[in-house]
């Protein structure tokens, strides 16, 4: 149900609640409201990463929306919801405040919940970024296990642009190693999957990496 109908079945509870004498539809409605609020603050919430990504300014409001959104999924038992908005917990305190400490206990339980709800996607995320944490912590081995993992499932569900994004973090690892051959190899096949899904912005980081890799 979207937004818009959910909103409209509200209201069709509230007239229900007041003229038909039903208190239990108030609870009803309280919850459609209640997932309307969470869908809302989670995507002001990327909106405001994205402007992040874009010029650099933490927005005070980004953290407390994607914590909102991870609070009312969780009352309303939505696994998948809850699991997506920790996800984005974790990102921001991964991205925006470069704190991996703070990122690595939501990026886990992202990872549990959406492995819960058979959530591929969101899983490919949150074990992308464990990796992001490994690499930071200077734990090659597993950061590679869990980059390796993120990419596997995007292949699985046909995410070709995050494919690509995937086996350029993989490059970076793998240089990190040494492995230059090995380096150009993934490099290389990222801008081939870019290309083949027109994942421009992929693209653009693929040309970063053959100039700095």
């Amino acid at each position: 149900m979207s937004g818009e109908q959910r909103i409209e079945h509200a209201r069709l509870l509230y007239e229900r609640a007041v003229f038909g004498g039903d208190a239990d539809a108030l609870g009803i409605a309280q919850r459609e409201l209640d997932g309307v609020e969470a869908d809302l603050a989670l995507a002001r919430g990327r909106i405001l990463h994205a402007r992040f990504l874009e010029d650099g300014n933490e927005d005070p409001h980004e953290l407390a929306l994607f914590e909102r959104a991870a609070q009312l999924y969780q009352l309303l038992g939505d696994v998948r919801g809850e699991a997506e908005a920790l996800f984005w917990v974790g990102t921001f305190h991964q991205v925006v405040r470069r704190d991996n400490d703070g990122a690595v206990p939501p990026l886990t339980r992202s990872y549990e919940l959406a492995a819960q709800a058979g959530d591929k996607l969101t899983l490919s995320y949150a074990v992308r970024h464990l990796g992001f944490a490994d690499m930071a912590a200077g734990a090659g081995s597993r950061a590679r296990e869990k980059l390796e993992e993120s990419v596997r499932l995007r292949r699985e569900i046909g995410f070709s642009a995050g494919v690509a994004a995937g086996l350029l973090a993989l490059a970076y690892l793998t240089a990190e190693e040494g492995q230059r051959d090995d380096v150009m190899a993934l490099v290389e096949e990222a801008g081939a999957v870019a290309e083949a899904c027109d994942a421009q912005g992929v693209l653009r980081w693929v040309e970063e990496a053959r100039m700095q890799l």
